[in-house]
């Protein structure tokens, strides 16, 4: 439970310490005292976002702190889960600098605000004079009947399954637009990489054909030179082969009177051996250059497509025109990686709609086996609060359709008067009406929830006369289990608190600041006594409030 609140610097708190106990606490004072800002102040350590604007002096920061006692709450797992250390009395801070950063602490150790609101899930619920707008709205009007079903746990499942869902359901169709858009381009790809595929280019290919084609052309010129060569070798009267030999055999002939006659033999021996290979090679020349026609011009077309796919690319070569093809290929694959991961994003879009549905259907079958008894239990409370010909149905339709809390749609009608049909709460209550079903709601899931604080920030708005008394009966019971802070203009319900805290305002040097004070005895008495007759206190006002605390 909550055991105490330190607020510094907030809205028109200067400076605040209060210390709470268990059961039924009061707290009163007049309109705009600041009795709702103590409740703004709590709900920043239970998470709520920050509004700069709640910095009374900007120069300085503001700071909420928090002390509960968590002897009797089995949450050692959260400390354990987020490497938190586990404090019977744990302290919840949050900071808000000049700046308006804010900062949250558990037991001093920074903390996520998500963090925080998780943890404070455990310790506090929060009732709001406003909560009676949500009527409304389907999740709110959802969430009674799942809190009240204790079917909070596997709607949070559905829902994290569902925001997965979604997600899926986002990164399909923005795969498929994008399959849509790149399907013609991929269609162009595939012509291009076709071409290239058949064209069947090799790197080094086109200078090959270059040459070939430049010997093909000059094929008649080639062995006739070859052939005027391999003559000089051979033609009568004079061959070059006959007159290096009849050279070889003169020097030969004297090289037995010097060695430089011998020498002169060998390297004219040399020259003819050099001779006889360079005339073969013509004769080989000779015989592999022909004149083909047909095939010149399949080189010069093989050649002529070479050059156009260069030109189609605007590359400058046959390896920059590999690369290219390698290109196209890689678009081609990634075109079928996107098929891939549809076909996959599509498996598990599949698996996460089954999943949902068998969810959701556990959620509905759950939701549909509590409305009677939740129902009755709401009629005993509106009728035990001043509207005893009251009636609540409830309304569950199952669909096909996965909304945020389930596959439910819901609709609570009302009739506070015999012989009038029921209708859309919303349509047909009045606002005390409202309130009163509102508090009958939240008393009945009070008993459900295992939060050890509960808090009615005005949920009495609009109850008076006969009636208040019942109400305070009511949150009497509901503190019977639990600590229950009720903030209250009423003083049938101040007079059964347990503890009764007065909110007020003074003045200080010119400054508007709001403050507080535990009533007790004769002081008590006269808040109670003020509350029913104003300024003018009479003494039967006074007696009246010291029987209604009495009644304790």
């Amino acid at each position: 439970m909550l055991l105490a609140l330190q607020i510094e610097n907030y809205a028109i708190i200067k400076s605040l310490q209060i210390s709470f106990d268990s059961g039924f606490t009061a707290i009163t004072g007049e309109t705009g005292a600041g009795k709702s800002i103590i409740i703004g102040a709590l709900s920043l350590i239970l998470g709520n976002r920050v509004d700069t604007s709640v910095l009374y002096d900007k120069s300085k920061k503001c700071y909420v702190e928090g002390s509960f006692n968590l002897e009797k709450l089995n949450i050692k797992h959260f400390f354990e889960q987020n490497d938190l250390d586990y404090q019977t009395i744990t302290i919840l801070r949050r900071e808000i600098s000049e700046t308006g950063k804010s900062r949250a602490f558990i037991n001093d150790t920074p903390v996520t605000i998500s963090q925080l609101k998780e943890l404070a899930q455990y310790l506090v619920d929060i009732h709001s004079q406003h909560h009676h707008l949500l009527i409304e709205n389907q999740g709110f009007k959802l969430k009674i009947i799942d809190e009240y079903s204790q079917n909070i746990d596997l709607v949070e499942s559905y829902q994290l399954k569902h925001a997965e869902y979604k997600k899926t359901v986002i990164e399909l169709d923005q795969l498929l637009e994008a399959k849509s858009k790149s399907i013609q381009e991929n269609d162009y790809f595939e012509f291009l990489n076709t071409e290239l595929q058949e064209a069947n280019i090799s790197l080094g290919e086109q200078e090959d054909i270059e040459k070939q084609i430049s010997i093909l052309s000059n094929a008649e010129l080639i062995k006739t030179k070859l052939f005027q060569s391999s003559n000089i070798f051979h033609d009568e009267p004079v061959s070059l082969l006959s007159s290096l030999q009849e050279l070889k055999g003169n020097c030969s002939a004297i090289s037995t009177f010097d060695e430089k006659f011998q020498s002169l033999t060998e390297r004219i021996n040399s020259v003819i051996i050099e001779m006889k290979d360079i005339d073969f090679e013509i004769s080989s020349f000779s015989n592999e250059v022909e004149v083909n026609p047909d095939y010149l011009q399949l080189l010069t077309d093989r050649l002529d497509l070479l050059n156009k796919l260069q030109q189609k690319h605007r590359v400058h070569s046959i390896q920059e025109l590999i690369e290219k093809h390698q290109f196209i290929q890689s678009q081609l694959s990634q075109f079928s990686d996107n098929q891939d991961r549809i076909d996959l994003v599509s498996e598990n879009k599949a698996k996460l709609f089954d999943e949902l549905n068998q969810i959701g259907d556990k959620i509905s079958s759950i939701r549909k086996s509590n409305l009677d008894s939740l129902e009755n239990e709401i009629i005993q409370r509106i009728t035990s609060i001043g509207i005893p010909d009251g009636i609540l149905k409830i309304q569950l339709e199952s669909t096909d359709q996965f909304f945020e809390n389930g596959k439910d749609k819901v609709v609570f009608l009302f009739t506070a008067n015999k012989g009038i049909p029921l209708a859309e709460v919303e349509k047909v209550a009045s606002g005390g009406e409202i309130s009163r079903l509102m508090l009958a709601i939240k008393s009945v899931i009070s008993t459900k929830n295992i939060l050890p604080t509960v808090i009615f920030d005005e949920i009495d708005t609009g109850i008076s006369g006969d009636v208040a008394g019942k109400v305070a009966r009511l949150m009497q019971k509901i503190a019977s289990d639990r600590q229950l802070l009720v903030i209250t203009h009423l003083p049938q319900i101040a007079a059964k608190a347990k503890i009764h805290y007065f909110v007020y305002k003074e003045v200080v040097d010119g400054k508007t600041y709001t403050n507080i004070k535990e009533l007790k005895s004769d002081d008590r008495v006269e808040e109670i006594a003020a509350m029913m007759s104003g300024d003018s206190i009479t003494n039967a006002a006074r007696q009246t409030a010291k029987e209604l605390i009495l009644e304790n």
